[in-house]
């Protein structure tokens, strides 16, 4: 298929921005970008897609979520609003994920599949909980990922919270998916925090991981709570202690690191471990503000992700330009550049350790064929340099019309062309009134 008409932002090493561009698609991968009448000449017989002018560039990756956090959405939490925190993880989400089915699992995961192809997102990093549905769990959003046409990075969230059988059940789960994972996914091996997890457990899941090629997908420092526990149980604060029970390293990511010191920071890029950023979460769980400009100038790779907020990842990097600014009150703070790299390279990075043959966050020949369609048409000039500041100001969600992953169109003219997204809508909607009704 040959992309036609389109202003094409290339993104990666050399990035170009195409005024009447054209992208040929061969199989999940482009074969050529260049201008609509350079490639429309070379290859006349293929099938054409008129872009009229839109906004073309790599689909969008998101480093870290949460598909369960779906039924969350409007639900009111028994009892008195929480105060801090810890009450937040207690009183909503260890109450939320107790609660659900493998139907419930499977039917979170398509609202967010549904939710990432409508904003241009087709590969994500998930980190799953469901405690009273643990076996298979993995499997269940893997088949939902699929039918959706997506690629994502799934593991399950091991915890001692509930007790020592479901601690080494989220094991066994992690393992098993590891070995059975389909194409177009990939596995990590989940553990929550530092704060809910024993020295024994952390060391069962260092041995069950050891040989088979896993890193570690893990919440770390995002609150306070989570240093002090640390202190108190061994000495050390969260990052040392991970670090020396073998779980840091350059498949392992290390999530929100908020409440991290220099000490801390430096062991992180000495271990080639990856952090997320999750600004919209951090702020709404008001745990603070994660130093990202310190971590990226000490070396540490640091990606973006939403933490189960929408995927709108666009969304995120404005969350993310304008927080930093806010806190450090300074305007040079998190520029739009460093935002974008976050998004884009970084994250496209962090995908090749889990794909490494894998290629996004570009439209160059040899990338995989992961695009979007954004009906922008700016009222100033753009271009490849001020592009970050295009999509900081000026686009919407409401943009794109169309989302491409590994050479499968997933949506065109707004549409969803793999999911039905009302029945998945009406059947959520049933399914998350019975988990909140057993919940309260």
């Amino acid at each position: 298929m040959l992309v036609t008409h389109a202003k094409v932002a290339t993104l990666g090493a050399e990035p170009r921005l195409i005024e009447d561009g054209a992208v040929l698609i061969e199989g999940d991968a482009i074969a050529a970008v260049g201008a609509t009448a350079e490639l429309a000449t070379r290859y006349p017989h293929v099938e054409r897609w008129d872009a009229g002018g839109q906004l073309v560039m790599p689909a969008s990756i998101c480093a870290h979520t949460h598909f369960y956090g779906a039924f969350a959405r409007g639900m009111a939490i028994p009892g008195a609003a929480p105060q801090n925190f810890p009450q937040i993880l207690e009183r909503l989400w260890w109450r939320l994920d107790k609660v659900l089915t493998p139907e419930d699992v499977r039917a979170s995961a398509l609202v967010c599949l549904v939710d990432a192809i409508r904003h241009g997102t087709t590969t994500l990093f998930d980190h799953h909980a469901s405690p009273n549905a643990i076996d298979g769990s993995l499997d269940v959003i893997a088949t939902a990922v699929q039918e959706a046409g997506l690629r994502a990075s799934l593991c399950y969230e091991v915890t001692d919270r509930d007790g020592p059988a479901r601690a080494q059940a989220g094991i066994a789960e992690n393992v098993r998916f590891a070995q059975v994972a389909p194409p177009m996914l990939a596995a990590s091996f989940g553990l929550h925090a530092s704060l809910t997890l024993c020295d024994e457990t952390l060391a069962d899941c260092v041995a069950a991981a050891a040989g088979r090629g896993l890193g570690f997908h893990v919440h770390v420092a995002e609150d306070a709570a989570d240093q002090q526990d640390a202190l108190r149980k061994s000495g050390r604060r969260v990052v040392h202690r991970l670090r020396d029970a073998g779980v840091l390293g350059p498949q392992t990511i290390a999530v929100h690191c908020v409440h991290v010191d220099d000490e801390e920071i430096d062991a992180l890029a000495e271990t080639g471990t990856w952090v997320t950023h999750q600004p919209r979460s951090n702020m709404n769980n008001a745990v603070g503000v994660a130093r990202v400009e310190a971590m990226v100038a000490a070396g540490v790779r640091v990606g973006l992700g939403n933490d189960g907020f929408s995927n709108n990842m666009v969304a995120e990097m404005k969350a993310a330009y304008l927080l930093h600014k806010l806190a450090q009150r300074d305007p040079q703070a998190m520029p739009g550049d460093l935002v974008m790299q976050l998004a884009y390279e970084n994250n496209a990075a962090l995908a090749r350790i889990f794909w490494p043959d894998l290629r996004l966050g570009e439209l160059t020949a040899g990338a995989s064929a992961d695009l979007v369609f954004l009906d922008y048409h700016p009222t100033t000039p753009l271009s490849a340099g001020n592009l970050p500041w295009h999509l900081l100001f000026g686009l919407e969600a409401s943009a794109v019309t169309a989302t491409v992953c590994a050479g499968r169109v997933l949506m065109r003219d707004r549409t969803l062309l793999t999911l039905d997204e009302a029945a998945i809508t009406a059947r959520s909607r049933e399914l998350a009134l019975a988990a909140w009704n057993r919940l309260a």
